[in-house]
């Protein structure tokens, strides 16, 4: 009998050797370096340290992300065998899956002062300054009319978000650390002056939050210029 049960655990133990070990999956980020949208989802995986990997899409011209996220906005992100798409949701996924540095505080009103501001930001501003909406008018604007539409639009949501911070005497937007106002605001402001040439000057608190932002590592690393398919020149 021992030499049996000698030999058999032997047998387990070969079996045991030929089972491959589970590859560690990373979370996969798709999005592209000028995406503002991308940009907050890449500022919230670096804030909370998390190890993730990068896939660059166009969703134009891609046929295949149409089967990873059925609406072909970007970001998306594939966590296991979770697909989660739309910045927002992907953000709030992040704080549950990941507390460390949390994004929404427990007082309500600071959380409901920053829902409101990553709100204005992803549904009052920037589709509204997107190839989705700016593309229907392709061939009936011109290029300055186009821009001058996009202005319109980020003016009225910063003007909001001004008055919203109005005696605001912290160092970030809603508190003395970042939160979740904070990853939506900055894309959105850094985009506004590099892309649209909006005078950030009438706008003193964003202009004041767009230098400390500039500060922060996981900021300064989520910026489009510091991306793999950003262009190099």
């Amino acid at each position: 009998m021992p030499a049996l049960k000698s030999a058999r655990l032997h047998e387990l133990l070969a079996e045991e050797e030929q089972v491959p070990a589970m590859a560690s999956s990373k979370p996969i980020l798709y999005g592209a370096w000028i995406s503002s949208c991308s940009h907050r989802i890449r500022i919230v995986l670096n804030l909370k340290g998390v190890d993730y990997e990068y896939k660059s899409v166009n969703p134009r011209t891609d046929p295949d992300y149409e089967k990873i996220n059925p609406i072909k906005y970007i970001p998306a992100l594939v966590d296991g065998d979770l697909v989660v798409s739309d910045s927002l949701a992907i953000a709030l996924y992040l704080e549950d899956k990941y507390p460390q540095h949390a994004l929404l505080p427990k007082d309500l009103k600071k959380k409901a002062l920053n829902l409101q501001i990553a709100n204005i930001v992803c549904s009052s501003i920037q589709p509204l300054q997107g190839y989705a909406v700016i593309g229907l008018h392709e061939g009936k604007l011109n290029p300055d009319e186009s821009l001058q539409i996009v202005q319109h639009y980020i003016d009225k949501g910063f003007k909001a978000i001004e008055k919203l911070l109005e005696g605001s005497n912290f160092k970030y937007a809603t508190g003395d650390e970042v939160q979740l106002g904070d990853v939506f605001l900055a894309p959105q402001i850094h985009a506004g002056i590099n892309r649209f040439q909006i005078d950030i000057t009438k706008y003193p608190i964003l202009a004041r939050l767009h230098d400390t932002y500039m500060e922060i590592p996981a900021f300064q690393a989520a910026l489009p210029k510091n991306q793999p398919d950003a262009p190099s020149c």
